[in-house]
């Protein structure tokens, strides 16, 4: 790797390490109700909300009153989404005319959204109308970010209260965290982007007359939009003649901003941020990639300000960058080092002047390795799942740090609100860890840990294994899943259990060779998704309800420190080894397997 790409990759880390503090420290006064500027101007905004919503701003809820309001409400967003997809072909701003949705297709994408998962199993530009786009996609991409942030908050108040029974409103948190927070920073980056030359629109698609017409195979779908089969079971195919290049364009720098900084990661282009109307420039490229981490990254700090003690938030911060950078020189070396296959036929794939070097394929040169790299590690470590490169086109090494990166549960960074939640869970089976090696009732921020919080954070971190697991095993074994593979062998394999750890996990990507708009996929992967977003959320708040209601224990001599180096090697111990323990056999079996049979041909 040259000189410039390691210049890159130091550049975003010390941007995105430097603005942690300021953010965190703002989003912190939002969450406390303390003076934070915006609030003299949008404060009254606010209050309306409540007023037209019959909200009391003081109105408090216990944890199982703050779960109910939240499946409510996120429900409630399943089904609008849903709806707007199925009736969409009758509804404005649809200038080509884009008929409904499937049933399948419109229920996977609208549980995806909801649960800021942001799976596409269809091609945005060739689907979904402005409005759907928009009313749909777009709001379900503030809300489901809100959401995860909102459990947050909560799970942080139970851990920083006294003898309370309470953990705040859903309701205001929704709204702070949406007003406050995602709106102002999406405006922004919204701004940044079309300055760049990502496109706002309301206009068709435009066309442009080729210079050369072709002869093309173009692919034979049913009136849903799905492949038509041959007799040998391969997508059928007839001859086209191209004389006409139709340019698809839209209001895509609004739905770009928040997909980043929500990690939610759903594109406007089915090649989301590989397209150069989404992701024009070296610069834009940049600005996204800083958003996907920058408001996980901030939010340790916020978590540190809350709980009275910013070493916390450090800690925590410090354990998800050193996994985060390990895993991205893991990506980053696998790529620049080339294909296997080629090194054994004595071709040079070292980066010099004349090339790139490595393996760019499946890359965009503008970006080229180092960027593509990081991007694929910055999207699966936090579980936002938009691409600016194809992961399916990555070398075996280089897709498992990704793919493993989904599989530790999206708890390094993470999404927004959800990733630290997750991480906090796994703070406390450390330390209750730690205790059962000194023979000491765990303690965390002076709560004691017992077993109902022990059994919820269990539930915590063993539901996306099961989910993913055993959505891979039922996918290969069953006609419905075998039929979706392009790739045979190990590679295929590969490409199904990316698919089932990235619903299961909430993460969105894919390796993108699995046909996976089928009904066979879109329902158990949008059911996978379901249940890896709401089962997580509510032993969440159940340990919040839990640890707010105690009263404060003081630390003694055998109490184990949170905030020091060895609680971080702990912590990162615990994350890593459960990620391996789950997820090495059915590893072994993909791009394991894949990369030595590539080193020994």
């Amino acid at each position: 790797m040259t000189a410039n790409g390691y210049a890159q990759l130091g550049l975003y880390m010390v941007v995105l390490l430097a603005l942690a503090k300021p953010l965190g420290a703002y989003m912190a006064r939002v969450y406390e109700g303390r003076p934070f500027g915006l609030d003299r101007l949008l404060g009254p905004l606010e209050r309306w909300i409540y007023r037209l919503s019959g909200i009391r701003a003081d109105d408090e809820m216990r944890w199982q009153t703050y779960a109910g309001a939240m499946l409510l409400f996120n429900l409630t967003g399943v089904l609008m989404v849903y709806a707007l997809q199925r009736m969409q072909g009758l509804l404005p701003l649809n200038p080509q005319s884009l008929g409904p949705v499937s049933p399948d297709s419109a229920f996977n994408t609208a549980v995806s959204f909801a649960t800021n998962t942001n799976w596409q199993g269809y091609g945005g530009e060739t689907t979904m109308s402005y409005l759907t786009q928009m009313l749909g996609l777009t709001v379900q991409n503030f809300l489901s970010a809100a959401t995860g942030m909102a459990v947050l908050v909560a799970f942080i108040r139970g851990l920083a209260r006294r003898s309370a029974q309470t953990i705040g409103s859903f309701w205001v948190d929704l709204t702070r965290t949406t007003l406050y927070i995602l709106l102002p920073l999406s405006l922004v980056l919204a701004l940044a982007l079309v300055s760049q030359g990502v496109v706002q629109t309301f206009g068709p698609y435009a066309k442009a007359s080729v210079v050369q017409p072709t002869t093309y195979d173009e692919p034979v779908t049913d009136k849903d939009g799905k492949p038509v089969l041959d007799e040998k079971g391969r997508p059928a195919t007839k001859k086209a003649r191209l004389m006409e290049q139709v340019i698809a364009r839209g209001p895509v720098a609004s739905q770009v901003a928040i997909k980043q900084l929500g990690t939610n990661g759903g594109g406007f282009f089915n090649v989301n941020s590989a397209h150069p109307y989404e992701n024009p420039t070296p610069l834009s490229n940049f600005l996204e990639l800083l958003a996907i981490l920058l408001i996980p990254a901030a939010l340790c700090h916020t978590f540190g300000v809350m709980v009275k003690d910013t070493r916390q938030g450090w800690a925590i911060l410090a354990a998800m960058t050193i996994m985060f950078v390990g895993l991205l020189a893991l990506c980053v070396g696998a790529e620049q080092g080339g294909n296997p296959l080629l090194t054994g036929l004595g071709i040079d794939q070292h980066a010099g002047e004349l090339q790139a070097g490595g393996n760019m394929e499946g890359k965009e040169v503008r970006f080229g390795i180092v960027n593509s790299a990081l991007w694929a590690t910055a999207t699966t470590a936090a579980s936002n799942g938009s691409v600016n490169a194809m992961h399916d086109s990555f070398t075996p090494l280089g897709g498992l740090a990704p793919i493993w990166l989904i599989q530790l549960g999206e708890v390094v960074y993470g999404g927004v609100g959800s990733g630290l939640y997750g991480m906090l869970v796994f703070a406390i089976i450390a330390v209750f860890v730690a205790g059962l090696m000194v023979g000491r009732t765990p303690e965390y921020l002076g709560k004691k840990i017992e077993a109902y919080e022990m059994k919820m954070a269990s539930l915590v971190i063993l539901i996306p294994p099961a989910l993913v697991l055993l959505g891979t095993a039922v996918a290969v074994v069953t006609s419905g899943g075998k039929a979706g593979i392009s790739n045979p062998g190990p590679h295929g394999f590969s490409e199904i259990l990316y698919a089932f750890s990235s619903a299961g996990n909430n993460n969105g990507s894919a390796f993108a060779g699995l046909g996976a708009n089928t009904p066979f996929y879109n329902i158990s992967l949008g059911v996978a998704m379901f249940f890896a977003r709401y089962w997580l959320a509510i032993p969440t708040l159940a340990i919040a309800g839990s640890l707010a209601g105690k009263k404060p224990v003081p630390p003694g001599a055998g109490t184990l420190p949170t905030h020091t180096p060895l609680f971080v090697v702990l912590l990162i111990s615990v994350v890593v080894i459960v990620g391996a323990l789950t997820f090495f056999p059915a590893l072994a079996l993909g791009p394991i397997v894949e990369h030595l049979i590539m080193m020994s041909s």
